[in-house]
């Protein structure tokens, strides 16, 4: 469990779900970690809950809006300054707006561009800053959470959030082939549906989230620990090899 000694690992939307685990998990595996979220609460929180389990020095807490671009050069500014510049950055904030994304004759325009300007914009905002700082201390692994709505009509009733998935999967190839040559490694894990805060709405009603369930081969809906252990290899030596490709933790979700 020392796969991660010596990396710092910036992590967004870190202080609850997946972004928490993995987190945590990186921890154990001898990173330090920084909680990046919006919610500077529940990002100290969650700093103090791994600090507590893996000792001093190995968690804090940066407040930032992955949608503004100010908040986010200077989250890695202040990093910087600390001596806590990541070499591993997890882009996994993300929003899904149940109850207002829907089937594209029915979604506000509103609700599709606060769905782009996190999603896309927010992850896009995240890994152009990673790149200059990563480009700065010599290289490093860059991860984004995508969606197996981005690959299939899976998330036909999600429109807004499946063509943000789609789009960072095409993000996650350019700028993999743009850098590699400077020793940056850009992939994206691919969730299925994941028991997390963020589809509490759609866990509470068990026709849907039976539905769901029915699409997955393994049976079973995924849990954020099912995450911990890919994003572990991307962000280690284990990966030198791979950049720019899509990595499935779905249950098989995927492969129908």
């Amino acid at each position: 469990m020392s796969r991660l000694t010596s990396r710092t690992a910036l992590i967004t939307g870190a202080a609850s779900g997946i972004g928490l685990a993995v987190a945590s998990r990186f921890a154990r595996e001898g990173a330090r970690v920084v909680i990046a979220d919006r919610d500077s609460g529940a990002a100290r929180t969650a700093a103090e809950s791994i600090t507590a389990e893996s000792g001093p020095g190995t968690a804090r807490a940066v407040t930032v809006d992955i949608a503004d671009e100010a908040a986010v050069e200077s989250a890695f500014a202040e990093l910087a300054a600390a001596d806590w510049t990541p070499d591993v950055v997890i882009a996994n904030a993300g929003v899904q707006l149940f109850g207002q994304d829907a089937k594209i004759a029915e979604v506000d325009l509103e609700v599709w561009q606060r769905t782009v300007d996190v999603n896309l914009t927010g992850t896009f905002l995240t890994v152009k800053h990673a790149v200059r700082s990563m480009l700065a201390t010599g290289g490093g692994s860059i991860v984004i959470t995508g969606s197996p709505t981005g690959l299939s009509g899976e998330g036909n009733d999600f429109t807004a959030y499946a063509t943000t998935k789609a789009g960072l999967h095409g993000l996650t190839r350019t700028v993999a082939a743009a850098y590699a040559a400077d020793g940056i490694r850009v992939n994206a894990v691919i969730p299925a549906y994941t028991e997390t805060p963020l589809v509490t709405t759609i866990s509470d009603d068990p026709e849907e989230r039976s539905a769901i369930v029915s699409r997955i081969p393994l049976g079973r809906a995924g849990t954020p620990q099912d995450v911990e252990g890919i994003m572990v290899f991307l962000a280690s030596d284990d990966s030198a090899f791979a950049t720019g490709s899509l990595f499935a933790v779905d249950g098989g979700m995927t492969a129908l």
